[in-house]
């Protein structure tokens, strides 16, 4: 998981009446969201062998300026999750890139009355000129939570993770409610059981698609588990030793495993 700030190296800007010169970032993705790279793993320079549906201006990284394309193609594109695990830093900005790429397709047009939108030039918004709905980026924010007994960690597994045998209560938060609730919830749905102690650690974006990931821990509260057979398959409690971990640490649900196992 990385936990240096974006704003290291990155100031936010946008606009769409600026075009990319020699040198500048190009964040281009194809319709998969895959990130296209160079043989060495690099940012492309130009755009020569691209017919691009949009270049966007996003800001500078590194003191340069950065523009977010959206194209058509299968080769030289990389999965975010891939780019992470041979470069952190490229994998931090990339992920910020592809979400306004996905923002700024979505919202191309008006999902109120149909009318070509307006990039704003204060927010990061787009603006009907037409019925005046104003369409910012959407993000979904979601809890995942470690749940102590004594020594031991609860961890279940999820019918849509085909490769990974166990992992930690994680859900959608719904309207109207609080992020403690959200987490309260979720757990009572999934595992059928109640917790105390709530602590909020740290938080994640997550672009995959669009969400941002709360994290926390707690402890067993009451009742038995009993698991919701939807999204929650089994459920058990593990000791720290019968953990198996994930084959990477991209996610906070990793950081919050390796936080019980320390403090364990």
């Amino acid at each position: 998981m990385i936990e240096k700030s974006l704003y290291e190296n990155y100031e936010i800007s946008f606009s769409d009446n600026i075009a990319p010169d020699t040198d500048d970032y190009l964040f281009i993705f194809n319709n998969e969201r895959e990130l296209f790279l160079t043989e060495d793993k690099k940012l492309p320079k130009n755009l020569d062998e691209f017919d691009a549906d949009f270049c966007l201006f996003i800001g500078t990284y590194n003191g340069t300026k950065s523009f977010v394309v959206n194209v058509d193609g299968e080769d030289s594109f990389y999965p975010l999750q891939e780019v992470y695990e041979f470069n952190h830093d490229l994998y931090h900005i990339a992920g910020k890139a592809v979400l306004v790429r996905d923002w700024y397709i979505s919202h191309r047009f008006c999902g109120r009355c149909g009318v070509e939108t307006q990039l704003d030039e204060k927010d990061m918004m787009l603006k009907c000129p037409s019925c005046g709905q104003v369409h910012y980026p959407r993000i979904a924010p979601a809890i995942i939570v470690a749940i102590r007994k004594d020594d031991e960690l609860l961890m279940a597994k999820h019918s849509y993770h085909d490769n990974i045998r166990y992992a930690l209560i994680a859900g959608f938060v719904e309207p109207g409610e609080t992020i403690e609730e959200a987490v309260h919830r979720e757990v009572l749905e999934e595992v059928g059981v109640k917790i105390k102690n709530l602590k909020y650690q740290r938080s994640q974006s997550w672009p995959f698609p669009n969400s941002l990931m709360l994290g926390f821990t707690a402890e067993y509260d009451s009742g038995d588990i009993k698991v919701d057979g939807d999204e929650i398959l089994k459920a058990k409690w593990f000791k720290k030793e019968d953990i198996i971990r994930y084959g990477s640490d991209i996610s906070i649900s990793d950081w919050l495993i390796q936080n019980f196992i320390d403090t364990n």
